[in-house]
């Protein structure tokens, strides 16, 4: 009777098969994933033409196709389909999308002189130009050859004014606020301790900041009667006039005489503005540099803080701690705590790094602040420092775990070779157990990174917010403000999908962040892999 080992069949082939299926279904699932997100979001930059379709009642729609679905209703056997346009003009039609049954559409035709304009408030609009208003009072009528040139350089002007607007009351008037806010606390604080001279003194400086204040009023009012003021004359799809300030207007495009190449620099140009801007419109458009930039900072801080905690309690269970009943029921609660939900983290964040710790720090550092300030916290409420206390207390177990194991796989030869030569314990630990181990403590900081990078629930309650009107990064000195709040890309992914109040709008715009956060994810991942290698072929004599 022969063997089992003579089979022709090795016994545990099924289960690689198996293996090998559900890896190549998992592989599956991701890249189609990245797929859906990458397809969904890339249509925010790209322009494609727009129709001016003409409907059996009566009616002309100009707007580009934003999806095509079945019609809910329609039987199997025959589906019916309908189209969604983007018609722009939300203060004429009440809504920037329109939905229309594809059996009902006479006829699509595509004119030239669609002209598609991106405007700073009331979304997009597709509108037909007639003629342009000069900022000189000249008016040069939409046949004229030199329409579209003028145009562009009357769209070119109103953006500097734009600019300039921008410039002056958001940058130089913030900063006369915030030094007239420090004065207003510094005199009642003079004014309760009956500082007389002090007191003087800084009615002196609130006189001259409000004289700054007035000054540069003023200066943003010659700006805009000096700068463009022209404006588009235009009609919609139903021939009502349309007029438009180029100073609404932010890009100009028509998406009908474009080649490839135009529609590729449009494409770039949208994706700059999306990576470097800021957000507009509910964050339905415009940028998300603010989201990037404190997305960023809060992970590279939270990795600041989790590793060296991690590590140091992964030395101490290792090599320090007495084996025992205790030391396993530690290291189940650190197991166990990698399973704790989310927002718990974000409930101990708000009652222990917010109000007690954050209180606490407010009362021995800013008495002054909450005295005379109408008990306005600084630290006491949520931040970025908050923020990412929180998240490196979620994701520590991960990294006391990595590094526990990692020091656990450095071979027992080589502590015995470095005591025997005379090292201590802690030299032991400092100059062959970790250098051999980092890359696997490495490890375990990319995947807390990559945890909590994504993390929303606690942020919400210590510290992002939907709009932050200034970054935590600045040239005032002490330059990165660990007390302010941010804006996160994964809370802007939320608040796109459930708090937008145009959500049409706001579809294409959470896969185009979804995608960005996962692009951010990936590089820090990289960067932290790249080291990890280095580190590896550094210590390629130590088994891992």
């Amino acid at each position: 009777m022969p063997s089992s080992s003579d089979s022709s069949t090795p016994r545990g082939e099924a289960w690689v098969w198996f293996s090998g299926l559900g890896l190549i279904i998992g592989l599956g699932m991701v890249v189609g994933l990245l797929a859906l997100v990458l397809m969904n979001g890339a249509t925010v930059f790209w322009a494609p033409p727009v129709p001016v379709a003409q409907v059996d009642d009566g009616r002309v729609l100009i707007g580009q196709l934003a999806q095509r679905r079945i019609r809910a209703g329609s039987p199997a056997d025959q589906p019916r389909y309908e189209r969604q346009y983007q018609v722009g003009l939300r203060e004429l039609n009440g809504n920037s999308y329109l939905w229309v049954d594809e059996a009902r559409i006479k006829g699509e035709t595509f004119p030239a002189d669609v002209l598609g304009l991106e405007r700073v408030e009331n979304g997009p609009a597709f509108v037909r130009p007639q003629s342009l208003r000069k900022s000189d009072g000249k008016v040069i009528l939409v046949a004229d050859p030199a329409f579209e040139a003028a145009f562009q350089a009357e769209v070119a002007a109103a953006a500097a004014v734009r600019e300039k607007l921008i410039e002056i009351n958001r940058h130089r008037i913030g900063d006369v606020n915030a030094a007239m806010d420090k004065a207003r606390v510094a005199l009642r604080r003079a004014e309760d301790l009956k500082l007389t001279d002090d007191i003087a003194a800084l009615q002196k400086e609130i006189a001259g900041l409000d004289g700054r204040f007035a000054a540069l009023q003023d200066e943003g009012k010659k700006v805009v009667a000096g700068g463009a003021v022209a404006s588009l004359v235009s009609q919609d799809a139903a021939g009502r006039e349309v007029v438009v300030p180029l100073t609404q207007v932010i890009r100009a495009w028509f998406p009908n005489r474009l080649d490839t190449w135009g529609r590729v620099k449009l494409f770039a140009s949208r994706l700059g503005e999306f990576i470097f801007d800021e957000p507009r419109e509910a964050n339905t458009e415009g940028g998300l540099m603010p989201a990037i930039f404190g997305t960023l900072v809060m992970t590279v801080f939270m990795s600041l803080l989790v590793t060296p905690f991690g590590v140091i309690t992964a030395i101490y269970l290792r090599e320090y701690a007495q084996q025992g009943a205790v030391l396993r029921i530690v290291r189940i609660s650190v197991n166990n705590l990698a399973g704790v939900p989310s927002i718990v983290f974000g409930v101990f964040g708000l009652g222990f790094f917010v109000y007690v710790l954050g209180g606490s720090i407010d009362q021995l550092f800013f008495a002054d602040q909450l005295k005379y300030n109408n008990n306005t916290p600084v630290f006491g409420t949520g931040g970025l420092l908050w923020c990412s206390l929180t998240l490196a207390l979620m994701t520590l177990p991960v990294v006391i775990v990595a590094t526990e194991e990692a020091l656990a796989a450095v071979p027992r030869g080589m502590r015995e070779a470095s005591l025997a030569t005379g090292a201590s314990k802690w030299q032991t630990i400092r100059d062959i157990l970790l250098p051999a181990s980092a890359p696997g403590i490495l490890t375990g900081v990319i995947l807390a990174m990559a945890r909590g990078a994504g993390e929303v629930a606690p942020l919400m309650l210590v510290g992002v917010v939907k709009l932050a009107p200034t970054l935590p990064f600045d040239g005032s000195a002490p330059f990165l403000h660990m007390d302010r709040k941010f804006m996160h890309l994964g809370f802007h992914v939320y608040d796109l999908g459930f708090q937008s109040p145009d959500s049409d709008a706001a579809r294409p715009m959470v896969f185009a962040t979804t995608l960005l956060l996962i692009v951010l994810v990936v590089c820090l991942n990289l960067g932290a892999i790249w080291i990890r290698n280095r580190l590896r072929a550094r210590f390629k004599g130590a088994s891992f």
